[in-house]
C-alpha cells in the first residue's frame, strides 16, 4: 500500500476537499487551514492531494526544485542543465523540528571532513513549488511561526549564520491541520492561510459505515480498490489542469468586485486580504466549474472558507461566527 488513499475516495468532508482543490488550481490563494476532530481525514486528504497533482518539471539535482537553469542557486553546485519530471513535493514540518532543520544550516559533515563551508538545505527548500504540511499547527513553537511568516511574506528563505549568507526561493502552499481544543492559532499565522474549513466526525451511521468499508477495501483488496478510484482521481486531475489553463481568460464583472468589498465590510474583516482571497477563490471555483465569467454564485460558494477565519470576534453574538457568516452572506449576496 505504498500509494496514498485516493483523494476521490474520501467520504464526505466536501468543504475540505473543495478548499484543497481550489489551492491546487491557484496556489496564490494562500493555503488551507483545516480544524476539527481527530480522525476526520485531515492528514489523509493532504497526502491524497499530493498524489493527485501532476508532476512538476525541475532541474535535475536542484535542491529547491528550480523550474529553469538560471533559477538554480549558486550554492547548490548543480552543473547539469537537464530537466526532469518529479512529483509535486509535499513536505511534513514536524512539531519538534529545529530552526536549522526548517531553514537549513551549515553542512557539518563537509565542514569536518573537507574543511568547506557548505549549505545543507532545510525543509523550506524541499517544499519550494509544492506543499508544506503542518499537523497540529496550533501547537507550533513561536519562533518557527515567526520564520514561516517571514518566508510566506517574501517567498524567499534567507539564512545568515556561521559565515554563510544564503538565499533561495521558498514558495509553497501552506496546509495546516489541528484540533481547536488543544490551543488557538496565532492571529498573524491564521491570517496567512487563504482558506479555512472546519471538519467534524460524521453523525449518521451510513456515512461511518461507508468510511469503514472503503478503508477495509484499501487495506485488504488494494489493487481492485485503487483501480476503481484511480479513474476518478484522473478525471479530477484533468479538471484541475483545465481550470489552471482557463484562469487567465476568466472575466470578472465589476459587480463581483463590489460584492467582495460589501461582504467584507459587512463582516468586519480586517485589512484587504479577505477581499483579495475571496476573489481568487471565486475565480478558481468558476474555472473549475468551466464558467467563463465569475458570478455571485461562485462568491457564495467560497465565502465561508475565505472569510470565516478573518472575522472579528463579537462576544455579544451568541449565534457564533458560523451563523453570523451565513446570515451576512444571505443578506449581502441574495
Amino acid at each position: 500500500m505504498s500509494q496514498p488513499f485516493p483523494f476521490s475516495a474520501i467520504v464526505g468532508q466536501a468543504a475540505m476537499k473543495q478548499a484543497m482543490v481550489l489551492t491546487a488550481i491557484d496556489p496564490g490563494i494562500g493555503g488551507v487551514l483545516v480544524f476539527g476532530d481527530r480522525g476526520t481525514g485531515k492528514s489523509t486528504a493532504v497526502r491524497a492531494l499530493a498524489a493527485l497533482l501532476p508532476e512538476i518539471s525541475a532541474v535535475e539535482g536542484c535542491p529547491v526544485n528550480s523550474a529553469r537553469v538560471q533559477d538554480v542557486p549558486e550554492w547548490a553546485g548543480v552543473t547539469s542543465g537537464k530537466m526532469i519530471k518529479r512529483p509535486t513535493p509535499v513536505i511534513d514540518l514536524p512539531l519538534g523540528a529545529t530552526e536549522d532543520r526548517v531553514v537549513g544550516a551549515l553542512d557539518i559533515e563537509r565542514a569536518l571532513t573537507r574543511g568547506e563551508k557548505a549549505f545543507e538545505p532545510g525543509l523550506l527548500a524541499r517544499a519550494n513549488r509544492g506543499y508544506l504540511y503542518i499537523d497540529e499547527v496550533n501547537l507550533l513553537e513561536d519562533h518557527i511561526v515567526d520564520l514561516l511568516l517571514d518566508v510566506a511574506q517574501s517567498g524567499e528563505n534567507v539564512v545568515e549564520r556561521e559565515g554563510l549568507s544564503i538565499r533561495h526561493a521558498a514558495r509553497f502552499v501552506l496546509v495546516g491541520s489541528g484540533n481547536p481544543e488543544e490551543g488557538e492559532l496565532r492571529p498573524q499565522l491564521l491570517d496567512r492561510f487563504g482558506l479555512s474549513v472546519e471538519v467534524a466526525s460524521p453523525r449518521d451511521i451510513e456515512t461511518r459505515v461507508e468510511v469503514m468499508r472503503r478503508r477495509d477495501a484499501y487495506e485488504n483488496d488494494n489493487a481492485v480498490f485503487m483501480k476503481k478510484w484511480r479513474a476518478k482521481d484522473s478525471g479530477l486531475r484533468k479538471a484541475i489542469l483545465a481550470a489552471r489553463a482557463a484562469l487567465p481568460g476568466l472575466k470578472t464583472p465589476g459587480v463581483v468586485l463590489h460584492d467582495c468589498a460589501a461582504l467584507c465590510i459587512a463582516l468586519g474583516s480586517d485589512g484587504l486580504r479577505g477581499e483579495l482571497t475571496l476573489l481568487r477563490a471565486a475565480r478558481a471555483q468558476a474555472a473549475f466549474e468551466g464558467a467563463g465569467v465569475v458570478s455571485r454564485v461562485h462568491l457564495r460558494t467560497v465565502a465561508a472558507s475565505a472569510l470565516g477565519h478573518r472575522l472579528r470576534r463579537d462576544p455579544l453574538d451568541e449565534a457564533g461566527s458560523g451563523a453570523r457568516m451565513a446570515r451576512t452572506i444571505a443578506e449581502i449576496l441574495p
